[in-house]
């Protein structure tokens, strides 16, 4: 039974000389004819268009051999990923600033990574041909050292895509800052379409109905005679009454959900038992907040936190068929920290449709964590990370 164990063990242990091995080797071999290529493009176009920058053509034959760079550093890094295992994240599309033919040169000539391409397109040529001689070598006499040998290369090579191809920081967090805004219009253009339909099919409907009554009302009480006319005007006022008490009661309702005044007034803690007062889960929800009053995270931070919470106790009451939740809220540094338990059936997923993802979305805009644990049967846990400060409060 050992040898047998073992035997699987072995079977299951990747090979030296398994298809990884023979990728990189490939993969080396190719940099030859690929570093040629490269650094004809590379060194004609640069050349003949910084000859020529004084010219009318120069500039755009230079853009023009940026670009065709910056593609070459694409297939270098699908290369990469794909026979060494790189992970080279993929910068975004050149984007120019302004509109026509000069504003893509400008983007163009003015890209960091497109010059960092050609550098790379020539440096490809010589590390090419050492790469092929080495890999030659080690494929006739080195086999007893080639997965090692070629491994080194193989980290060489993921080397030098990683330090000239890869996107900057700076670059990285543009397009971060850009998804950001992104979800942040969209969440407020949502909002904004929430409003107008709770406006327009709430509050502005009783109101309509409400100066309806109370005109027939003065009408009734205008023509009244007799008692029971009066009687009936008297009825007809009093439904009115009632209309008002449930539109004050919807615009409050809606007052509550643009930002709820307890949460101005009193912090997160008051805001979250209100919150979890007005929960149907039949066993109720349990509030633990331990936070220092007189240290507050941003208003944008304790609205987020507060419309996260009210959504993910809505979801538990609509959709987790749970028994009781819990809510904790702590200060972990400088971050906040919310965890919504449920003892429900579970299953939740972002992309069902269940308001998660666009939960994540708000979440992430000020550079927050969102993290579901909800394994089919339950329970389900939701931790939320906020920074306490925002980078706009901290700058």
């Amino acid at each position: 039974m050992k040898d047998l164990a073992d035997r699987e063990a072995e079977a299951a242990r990747p090979s030296l000389y398994g298809p990884r091995l023979w990728l990189q080797v490939q993969h080396l071999l190719l940099n030859l004819p690929l570093g040629i290529a490269g650094f004809v493009l590379t060194v004609v176009t640069l050349t003949v268009g910084l000859g020529l920058a004084l010219t009318v053509i120069g500039l755009p034959v230079l853009a023009a051999g940026l670009a065709g760079s910056r593609w070459l550093g694409s297939v270098a890094r699908r290369r990469a990923r794909h026979a060494l295992g790189s992970d080279v994240a993929e910068p975004g599309p050149l984007t120019p600033a302004r509109t026509g033919v000069a504003g893509r040169i400008v983007a163009g000539l003015t890209d960091s990574l497109s010059w960092r391409s050609a550098v790379y397109g020539v440096l490809l040529l010589p590390w090419g041909i050492i790469g092929f001689a080495l890999t030659l070598v080690l494929l006739i006499v080195g086999w007893p050292v080639l997965p090692w040998a070629i491994g080194g290369l193989a980290a060489l090579d993921r080397m030098l895509v990683g330090s000239l191809l890869c996107p900057n920081a700076l670059t990285v967090r543009v397009r971060e800052l850009e998804d950001d805004r992104g979800a942040v219009v969209d969440t407020a253009a949502a909002d904004l379409r929430r409003i107008e339909r709770d406006l327009h099919d709430g509050a502005q409907a009783r109101l309509v109905a409400l100066a309806m009554d109370l005109g027939l009302a003065k009408e009734k009480l205008g023509e009244a005679g007799t008692a029971d006319e009066v009687a009936a005007a008297a009825r007809m006022v009093d439904t009115a009454h009632g209309e008002v008490k449930l539109a004050l009661q919807e615009l409050r309702d809606l007052a509550r959900g643009i930002h709820p005044a307890v949460l101005t007034d009193r912090g997160l803690d008051a805001a979250l038992s209100a919150v979890a007062a007005r929960c149907t889960v039949p066993g109720g929800v349990r509030v633990h907040v331990d936070l220092d009053g007189t240290d507050r995270p941003d208003a944008a931070v304790e609205g987020i936190a507060y419309f996260t919470v009210s959504e993910l106790l809505t979801n538990v009451s609509k959709h987790s068929g749970a028994h009781s939740a819990t809510v904790d809220v702590r200060r972990a540094g400088d971050r906040l920290l919310l965890v919504v338990q449920d003892d429900g059936h579970g299953g939740a997923d972002r992309g069902r449709g269940s308001g998660l993802a666009g939960l994540a979305e708000r979440v992430g805009a000020v550079d927050g964590v969102f993290a579901v644990e909800s394994p089919a049967g339950g329970p389900t846990s939701v931790t939320v990370e906020l920074p306490w400060r925002t980078r706009a409060a901290r700058g």
